[in-house]
C-alpha cells in the first residue's frame, strides 16, 4: 500500500473519532428512574500489595483509592417531576355530632338530636339561639333560658355515654305568629368554648292570606280600557260632528248657487243656461278637533309609558346587593342560622357571643386591643361547595361595626380559639364542611351588625344580619 494512501485512511480515522466524541455530549441522558433503578457496580478492591511487587515511579493502590474517595461527587441533577402542591390536612371527625328538625305544630316548635359517636363518654354543652322577638315556653331534658349570646338562648349541660344519643326539644312563642323562625343549635365543649358541631332549622307556620294592596286607578285595566273608551267616543262624536257641519255647509252653498240668476231671483220658465261652477277650496278639519285629537294621543302615550316603567320598576329586587366587574357571582345577605351560598363556600353563622368590654388582653391569645376593646367570637359552619380544594384567608372575613367601620379576623385570637390550629394555613377539600370559631377584636361597647364572609378576593360573598 502506497504511504499516500495509509496516510489519508489513518486522517480519516482521526477526524471520525473526533466527530463521535464531540457528538457524545449531545446524546439524551438516561431518565432518572432508569438511573436509580439500574444497580451500581461493585467498586473495584484492590489487590494485595503482595501479590503484585511495586513498580518504581507509579502509585500505589492505596494512594489511587484515597485520591478517588478525596474526589468531590457531581451533583445529581433535578427532579424531573415538579413537588406536589400542598394537600388538606386531614381533619378528625367529632366526636359529637348535631342534628335539628322542626315539629309540624301550630306554634314553632324543634327536635334536637345530640350524639355521641366516640368510644368514651363526653361532656357537653349544647346551645340553642333563639330569634329575635321569641321567648321560651317549653324546654325538655332540664335546660334552661339564659341571655347570653348575641339573643336569647336555651342551655342543656349534658354528660353523653359512649355511642349514645339523646333528643332535646323546645316551644317558642312568637311575636309575629305564622312567620318562619330559624333556630340554630351547637354542641360545645364542655366549658362552652370550643363548638363540635351545629345545625340549623326553620319552622314555618301556616300561611297567612296575603294582604292584597290596590293598585293606583290609573293602573288598573277596566280603569284604562274605560278611559280608551271614552276617548274613542269622544273622537267618534268629533268626526261625525265635523261630517254633518260640511254636509249642511255644501247644501246651503249648492242652494245658493242654483238660486240667484240674471233676473234677480224670480223665476222662469226657461231653463237658464249652464254657468261655470265657482273651484271649491278644500277644507280642512276645525282647529278644536285636532287639538282634540292629539291630547288624546299624547294621553295615551303618557299613561303606557308609565304602567310599564311601574312594571319595571316594582320588578326590581332591592334586596340583592349590585355585582359588575371582576367580583363573581351575586352578593347574598340574610339573618343567622340561615345557609348562604357563595362562588365556591357556604357559611352558616350558628351563634355570637361577645365578651365584656375592656377584657381584650394580649394574654388571652390576641393581638394587641385597644383598652375598650372586646373579644368577639362567631361559630361559623364553612362547607365547600366546589369540586376542587380552595384556600381562604382570615383577612377577608370581616365584621362590621355600627357607624360603617370594620374589622377583620384576629388571626392570633382565632388561632388560640382553635387549640393552636391555624384553620386558614391549609385549603379546604372538596365536599368538606367544617364548624369553627372566628374571633374579631372590636374596640367599644358595641357588638358588631353584620359579619361579610367571602372564599377570595374576587368573590361577591356573603353578608349574614346580626340580631
Amino acid at each position: 500500500m502506497p504511504a499516500s494512501t495509509r496516510h489519508h485512511r489513518a486522517l480519516a480515522v482521526f477526524v471520525h473519532c473526533l466527530g463521535i466524541l464531540a457528538a457524545l455530549p449531545a446524546l439524551p441522558s438516561a431518565a432518572p428512574e432508569e438511573a436509580a433503578a439500574a444497580p451500581r457496580p461493585p467498586a473495584a478492591t484492590p489487590a494485595p500489595a503482595a501479590a503484585t511487587p511495586p513498580v518504581p515511579g507509579a502509585a500505589s493502590p492505596v494512594a489511587v483509592a484515597a485520591r478517588a474517595s478525596a474526589e468531590p461527587t457531581p451533583p445529581s441533577a433535578p427532579p424531573a417531576v415538579a413537588p406536589p402542591s400542598p394537600t388538606p390536612a386531614a381533619r378528625l371527625p367529632q366526636p359529637v355530632t348535631v342534628a335539628v328538625a322542626p315539629e309540624s305544630s301550630p306554634a314553632p316548635r324543634y327536635r334536637i338530636h345530640v350524639r355521641n359517636v366516640g368510644n368514651s363518654p363526653i361532656d357537653t354543652t349544647v346551645r340553642q339561639e333563639l330569634p329575635p322577638g321569641a321567648s321560651a315556653t317549653a324546654i325538655t331534658a332540664g335546660g334552661r333560658s339564659t341571655g347570653g349570646g348575641s339573643a336569647n338562648e336555651v342551655t342543656w349541660r349534658l354528660r353523653l355515654p359512649a355511642h349514645s344519643s339523646t333528643t332535646l326539644g323546645t316551644a317558642l312563642a312568637a311575636t309575629a305568629p305564622g312567620q318562619p323562625l330559624t333556630a340554630p343549635a351547637c354542641a360545645f365543649t364542655s366549658d362552652g368554648s370550643r363548638p363540635y358541631d351545629c345545625a340549623t332549622a326553620t319552622w314555618h307556620g301556616a300561611a297567612a292570606p296575603a294582604e292584597v294592596s290596590e293598585a293606583p286607578a290609573w293602573r288598573r285595566y277596566p280603569v284604562l280600557l274605560a278611559g280608551l273608551a271614552v276617548l274613542l267616543l269622544i273622537a267618534a262624536g268629533a268626526v261625525g260632528l265635523w261630517r254633518w257641519r260640511r254636509g249642511r255647509r255644501r247644501l246651503t252653498a249648492a242652494a245658493l248657487a242654483g238660486g240667484a240668476g240674471s233676473d234677480g231671483g224670480r223665476g222662469t220658465i226657461y231653463p237658464r243656461p249652464a254657468t261655470p261652477t265657482p273651484p271649491r277650496r278644500r277644507r280642512t278639519p276645525p282647529v278644536w278637533l285636532l287639538v282634540g285629537a292629539a291630547v288624546a294621543v299624547l294621553a295615551g302615550v303618557v299613561g303606557t309609558a308609565g304602567w310599564t316603567a311601574t312594571r319595571r320598576v316594582a320588578a326590581i329586587d332591592t334586596q340583592k346587593q349590585p355585582t359588575s366587574g371582576a367580583w363573581r357571582g351575586t352578593g347574598v345577605s340574610g339573618p343567622m342560622g340561615v345557609p348562604l351560598r357563595e362562588s365556591a363556600f357556604e357559611f352558616t353563622v350558628y351563634r355570637m357571643s361577645c365578651g365584656v368590654p375592656g377584657t381584650a388582653r394580649s394574654a388571652d391569645g390576641g393581638g394587641a386591643a385597644p383598652a375598650s376593646g372586646q373579644r368577639c367570637q362567631a361559630t361559623v359552619g364553612v362547607r365547600n361547595i366546589t369540586g376542587a380544594q380552595q384556600p381562604w384567608h382570615g383577612q377577608l372575613q370581616r365584621a362590621y361595626l355600627p357607624g360603617g367601620r370594620w374589622v377583620s379576623t384576629d388571626e392570633s385570637a382565632t388561632r388560640s380559639a382553635n387549640l393552636g390550629r391555624d384553620v386558614f394555613a391549609d385549603p379546604m377539600a372538596a365536599g368538606s364542611r367544617v364548624v369553627l370559631p372566628l374571633v374579631f377584636t372590636v374596640d367599644g361597647r358595641d357588638p358588631p351588625r353584620q359579619l361579610e364572609l367571602r372564599s377570595g378576593v374576587f368573590s361577591a360573598g356573603v353578608r349574614v344580619d346580626m340580631p
